[in-house]
């Protein structure tokens, strides 16, 4: 694995904590991205068979257990760096005063939400870091 010449790629228990600035997840960026569009790539198979097959089909299981399979190797790959996954594809990089967001497909890490809110009350990073020039910044 290729990681750019500053970045270190922190591998952890899952519940330790770890902290992350700016420059600390761009580092770590084309990794997660890298993990998450392979993960997406496999799960992607799986996805259109489940949809195929009748729920009473004996298959259904087995092809259940192939999506869980994939979903729970990305999410163990993941939080072994430290991140924390708010759902499928939706990664956080936890700054301490609250997280960068990023969501498979997006091309860079472009927003952030404090702890209180969710996906949904994200803000872009940008103005952000104009209005409250954070330390992780």
């Amino acid at each position: 694995m290729s990681v750019t010449n500053s970045a270190v790629v922190q591998i952890g228990a899952r519940d330790e904590p770890r902290y992350f600035t700016l420059a600390e997840a761009r580092d770590l960026f084309p990794v997660v991205r890298r993990i998450t569009e392979q993960s997406y790539r496999e799960l992607q198979p799986v996805k259109r068979q489940l949809e195929n097959l009748l729920s009473s089909d004996p298959l259904t299981k087995k092809v259940e257990l192939q999506y869980e399979a994939v979903v729970k190797s990305w999410v163990s790959k993941l939080e072994r760096l430290g991140l924390v996954i708010k759902g499928l594809w939706l990664v956080d990089f936890d700054t301490g005063d609250g997280y960068l967001c990023w969501k498979y497909p997006e091309l860079r890490i472009g927003y952030f939400h404090d702890y209180s809110c969710s996906f949904s009350g994200r803000r872009k990073l940008e103005d952000v870091i104009e209005e409250l020039l954070p330390d992780w910044a």
